[in-house]
């Protein structure tokens, strides 16, 4: 197999609050209260042993809404275009996504989470443990954004509200 016949299929769906963009979409689940599920496709139920005992997991999913690619755009916290890969734009290359979640609970095959910034029906590529021995880094540099935290731990709440909001017009 060469690199361009990669092939991903989907574990599962993500069902949140969020029908359409426009529906106020958190940009980062760390501003979101949202709660929804994480329906697993029946056939990696298996996979599911043993997450119950993490606090938050990583979704990785698929953009299925973003129809083209910016390899520049202007992200929500700044005026200033950047590059796509110093950004969290839905506008990438293979539309892949990330967000940390609570894990609330599980029930067979169904994920129920906290933190949902996508829209309903995104399908789900991967759910990986968030360990903070792991994933942590204190001593992280964040680029560009470090002026919007300097004065605080978060910037304030931004959301998606348009599609033009999304599309970064």
């Amino acid at each position: 197999m060469s690199c361009s016949d990669i092939l991903i299929n989907p574990i599962g769906l993500i069902h949140t609050p969020f029908k359409k963009i426009g529906d106020i979409v958190p940009i980062q689940g760390v501003f979101a209260d949202s709660e929804g599920t994480v329906e697993i496709f029946p056939e990696y139920r298996e996979g599911l042993q043993d997450i119950d005992g993490f606090s938050h997991i990583f979704l990785i999913y698929y953009f299925h809404e973003s129809r083209f690619v910016m390899l520049r755009a202007k992200p929500y916290l700044d005026d200033t275009e950047r590059g796509v890969f110093a950004i969290r734009s839905p506008h990438r290359p293979n539309h892949i996504g990330f967000t940390v979640v609570n894990l609330v609970g599980v029930e067979d095959c169904l994920l129920r989470v906290r933190g949902l910034d996508m829209i309903d029906g995104t399908p789900l590529i991967d759910i990986k443990p968030y360990n903070p021995y792991f994933d942590d880094r204190p001593d992280a540099s964040i680029g560009w954004m470090r002026r919007f935290f300097e004065k605080t731990e978060r910037p304030q709440k931004v959301t998606v509200q348009s599609r033009k909001d999304w599309i970064h017009e």
